[in-house]
């Protein structure tokens, strides 16, 4: 039985905020790459991945966030990761993401890095 995976998408005013919960895998990353691209192809393009919920992610689940991240980027936005757990932030860390990404301790310090105009990677 493929393990549970599902995103909610909510506003808070400019920003879209996706929060992950379970496992980011093979079977799961679709949905999670749907989501993105959703957002993006209708011009919202500051996204906040809010990861208190996700208990896995896997290489699949990792390169649905590096598919988007220069698209998103070029269009004037950014995908921000928001409260991860220390056993997925290791994954993310091992792979250099905090080098690429603006990852923040909480959903609102993202949405504070977005108001302040501070982007990951730079």
């Amino acid at each position: 039985m493929p393990n549970a995976f599902s995103v909610n998408r909510r506003e808070e005013g400019s920003v879209v905020i996706l929060s992950l919960v379970g496992f980011l895998d093979a079977h799961t990353a679709p949905l999670f790459e749907k989501a993105i691209g959703d957002e993006h192809t209708s011009g919202r393009n500051e996204i906040v991945a809010d990861c208190a919920g996700l208990t896995y992610i896997s290489s699949a689940g990792l390169g649905v966030f590096m598919s988007f991240l220069e698209e998103i980027r070029e269009a004037g936005g950014d995908l921000k990761l928001a409260a991860i757990i220390p056993k997925v932030y290791q994954v993310f860390e091992v792979l250099g993401f905090p080098a690429l990404f603006d990852i923040a301790p909480s959903v609102e310090q993202a949405l504070v890095n977005f108001s302040n105009g501070i982007r990951g990677g730079e």
